[in-house]
């Protein structure tokens, strides 16, 4: 369980956090491990920062730990822990609470930042996030100087995410919207929403121009910037609708009761979040593949979870092949346009592809790889045995963090797509 608040300041530079975490460990414990994600390179360059103020361990002060775990020279480090009074054994219950500030870097093109022009602000995975895998424990994968998620999370109640701001300001959330009330400073607002299971959240603010509509089950929230946008909120809501409804048809139901997006033009394409999507304010020509592939996350990594620091082609892969057949770009992905020095290199952690220095070889090599695998393995075994054995594997692995393992058994009935999977790197040679 974890209640979140924030106070964003009047300028949308500054945010004063407060964070409530409720976790009950399947294994024994002697600390508690939080990341803090805004304070990777690529976010911390852009002159973001996540401070820890103060700690509470079960209403106890304690001394906040911090360490790089990735952060550039001279930020604050990503990984933050905090000791217990005394080593807890599995199903023992722990609280903690942590106070915290964040610096929203200017124009910042990464998930967190300010834009002044426009009045906008918008933060995402921007808390310290409890760090933990069932079955496993601590997840300490360090942050790499590359764009892309290397965030590790399972499931949480968000009981309650309570965000002040002024009230001239409209707040776009995660999860559903739970009403407003009277901000604690004068001329303030406070917006409240909650969500049954969520692994992040994300959170935009300022003066958006919002359409709000409830189609098929699903409520959705759109907000382009009041400055202007190349498209309109009710152009890209159709889009997500579009989206959406067609990925319920190859994937299931959609996981949530909402969906929320926010238009930003610092950003150049799109960042995903359980429930909310934060967008670049791209063209109409590439607007439909963009949101596929966005929304598709909220099956791959929203629903079923991965290790995207150790695994980041689990989400990518099934999310650039969700894409590519609801965007008509299946002959866009084949084995053959791939890069021969990248084929074979699917299943590489993070820290191989940062060490490359070249965002588009890790594109290349994990979601057109990916996607081309994932293409031709359904081709070679049949639409209908390829898209049962995809539907069980995100029945099997719904809100759990996933790995290869979990992909081989769904797929393990069939040997074309596994010898591909195989082939390429994504799962070890039987």
């Amino acid at each position: 369980m974890v209640e979140l608040r924030y106070d964003v300041a009047d300028d949308l530079r500054t945010v004063t956090g407060r964070e409530a975490v409720v976790f009950t460990p399947d294994q024994p414990i002697c600390e508690l491990v939080f990341r803090a994600w805004p304070n990777k390179p690529t976010t911390a360059d852009d002159g973001t920062s996540l401070r820890i103020t103060d700690a509470l361990v079960d209403a106890r002060p304690v001394q906040a730990a911090i360490t790089p775990g990735g952060a550039p020279e001279g930020a604050p480090g990503t990984i933050v822990t905090l000791p217990l009074p005394a080593c807890s054994d599995a199903g023992t219950e722990v609280r903690a609470e942590l106070g915290f500030t964040l610096a929203l870097g200017e124009d910042a093109g990464e998930r967190v930042g300010h834009t002044p022009s426009a009045e906008l602000a918008w933060f995402g995975t921007a808390f310290p996030l409890l760090a933990w895998v069932s079955g496993e424990g601590w997840v300490r994968d360090p942050a790499v100087d590359l764009a892309g998620e290397t965030v590790t999370s399972e499931d949480f109640t968000l009981a309650e995410l309570a965000v002040t701001a002024p009230q001239a300001y409209r707040v776009l959330g995660t999860g559903s919207d739970a009403g407003t009330g009277p901000g604690a400073r004068s001329g303030t607002v406070e917006h409240r929403f909650r969500a049954d299971a969520v692994r992040d959240v994300a959170v935009s603010v300022g003066r958006f121009t919002v359409v709000e509509r409830d189609v098929g089950g699903v409520r959705y929230h759109v907000g382009v910037p009041e400055s202007g946008s190349r498209l309109s909120a009710d152009e890209w809501a159709d889009e997500l609708e579009n989206a959406v409804r067609r990925l319920q048809d190859m994937l299931g139901a959609y996981p949530y009761t909402d969906l929320w997006a926010s238009i930003l033009p610092a950003l150049s394409d799109g960042v995903e979040f359980p429930a909310a999507l934060q967008f670049g304010d791209v063209n109409r020509r590439t607007m439909p593949a963009l949101v596929a592939h966005e929304v598709a996350h909220m099956w791959f990594y929203g629903l079923v979870g991965n290790n995207q620091a150790r695994h980041p082609w689990i989400d990518e892969s099934f999310a650039t092949y969700a894409q590519a057949r609801v965007a008509g770009q299946e002959d866009d992905y084949a084995m053959s346009d791939i890069d021969g020095r990248l084929r074979g290199h699917l299943g590489e952690p993070m820290p191989y592809w940062a060490a490359t220095g070249n965002f588009n070889r890790y594109v290349t090599g994990v979601y057109d790889q990916g996607a081309a695998v994932l293409l031709e393995g359904r081709r070679r075994s049949g639409d209908e045995a390829f898209d049962s054995a995809l539907r069980a594997y995100i029945t099997a692995n719904a809100h759990r963090v996933a790995g290869p393992a979990d992909v081989a058994a769904a797929f393990g009935h069939l040997p074309e797509v596994m010898a591909l999977l195989r082939r390429s790197g994504a799962l070890p040679q039987s």
